[in-house]
């Protein structure tokens, strides 16, 4: 008799990477259960999907309303007012105090895609420039401006042209916040003018890449450098949005507002949707039918975008974050002496991350990392890996994991490094 697996290998292409061979039943806040019947503890979040927790019943109610009511016109043909209201909530919630509008797609890569095209076209310029180690999707676009190639770009042919790739300052592994500038400077003096610049995109914390923070300071150096040359500057916030980092938008963190703002995950509660939300004499420089997309903005998506906003509020997840994450780095901070393979741990708000090097050595230990986390699975307890190295593990729990769950996680947790280092 064949199992899901063998069913799964047999129809699905192998190019659908799975981390784990758990095939969900049902789901509820911070655990699911499998077909079987086994329970886990969800540390991955649908990665930093669901940071309102599996089925949260506010979210569940607003899905439910809106299928009773219709689940799809296509807003570009006969709209509806929660659209609507979803943007003027975005457009009051982005930093910056200057007019913003926002458009709604489905996915990360798509909010990507379009805020390329919208800072193409109100600058007239074709070239971007992104950071080695960020991750911006899989399509075409999106893989030209990762800065990752295993496994997203490997054998898949020429990228679109004009990206350009600067190091990300990380004085983990030798870039400092005045390498990175002076990278930009000597692009900007041998390869690249900075009038044919659209924008520069960057993630506010690197995710897929390693988790690793913009430093302080480094942001507004990008915002004067942009300012200066007439650029615009993206915030790709598709991992960091929605409380994740202890504040609503990890830019709060920043003091800096972008021109350009992507979504997605965090934002639908398990439901798909994205947006781009930017200053508005920006936003409206494409025509009419220059963006837009079938399922752009599904009345289901914006319904539960909606009631996972209120959740935020209501529920003071921000502040919440903070304090999951002060334990979760406590917790891992007392494993130091006794693991000298941790070289750090680190992360704003409860997006968390702990990063391996072979002990004494300044060489990435990736096979440590995954130790780590097949003993957490062995123990119940899902965790993700990331990192250009692979050596990271990565944190990404519901904001409203139960108290006594979390508990239990972080036990798990640290027995799972300690038996992978055993």
């Amino acid at each position: 008799m064949s199992t899901l697996t063998d069913r799964k290998n047999a129809a699905i292409s192998r190019g659908v990477g799975m981390t784990t061979q758990i095939y969900a039943d049902r789901a509820e806040n911070a655990e699911i259960w499998d077909k079987d019947g086994n329970r886990y503890i969800d540390f991955a979040a649908g990665i930093a999907v669901v940071n309102t927790g599996h089925r949260h019943p506010k979210v569940m109610a607003a899905v439910k309303d809106q299928l009773d009511r219709f689940t799809h016109t296509c807003h570009q043909v006969v709209p509806y007012e929660n659209y609507v209201e979803l943007a003027e909530r975005l457009n009051a919630l982005l930093p910056g105090k200057e007019p913003k509008k926002t458009i709604f797609a489905t996915t990360g890569a798509e909010a990507v895609e379009n805020a390329i095209k919208i800072a193409r076209h109100y600058t007239g310029r074709p070239a971007v420039i992104s950071f080695a180690g960020g991750f911006h999707g899989r399509t075409f676009m999106g893989m030209a401006l990762t800065g990752k190639v295993q496994p997203y770009k490997a054998g898949f042919g020429p990228m679109m042209n004009d990206i350009w790739h600067l190091p990300f300052p990380n004085d983990l592994h030798g870039v400092s916040q005045q390498d990175a500038l002076d990278a930009l400077d000597r692009l900007f003096k041998a390869d690249l003018e900075p009038g044919r610049v659209a924008a520069i995109i960057i993630e506010p914390v690197q995710g897929e890449g390693g988790f690793y923070e913009v430093p302080a300071g480094f942001m507004q150096k990008l915002r004067e450098i942009c300012d200066a040359h007439g650029i615009l500057l993206i915030a790709d916030e598709v991992q960091t949005g929605f409380a994740r980092t202890g504040k609503l938008f990890a830019m709060e963190h920043h003091g800096v507002a972008a021109d350009l703002t992507t979504m997605a995950k965090g934002l639908g509660g398990g439901l798909p949707i994205s947006a781009v939300t930017g200053r508005a004499e920006v936003m409206d420089s494409p025509g009419p039918g220059g963006l837009g997309g079938t399922y752009a903005g599904n009345p289901l998506g914006v319904a539960a975008a909606h009631a996972v906003l209120d959740v935020i509020e209501e529920e003071q997840l921000a502040e919440r974050a903070e304090r999951l994450g002060q334990r979760l780095k406590q917790r891992l901070a007392g494993l130091r002496d006794a693991v000298p393979e941790i070289v750090d741990i680190r992360g704003p708000g409860f997006m968390n991350a702990v990063e391996f090097n072979i002990a004494g050595t300044d060489k990435p230990n990736p096979e440590m990392a995954n130790r780590v986390r097949e003993e957490a699975l062995k123990r119940n307890l899902i965790l993700l890996t990331c990192g250009v190295y692979g050596n990271v593990i990565r944190f990404l729990a519901p904001l409203t994991i139960q108290d006594d769950v979390f508990a239990e996680a972080l036990d798990i947790l640290e027995d799972s490094v300690k038996a992978a280092r055993g």
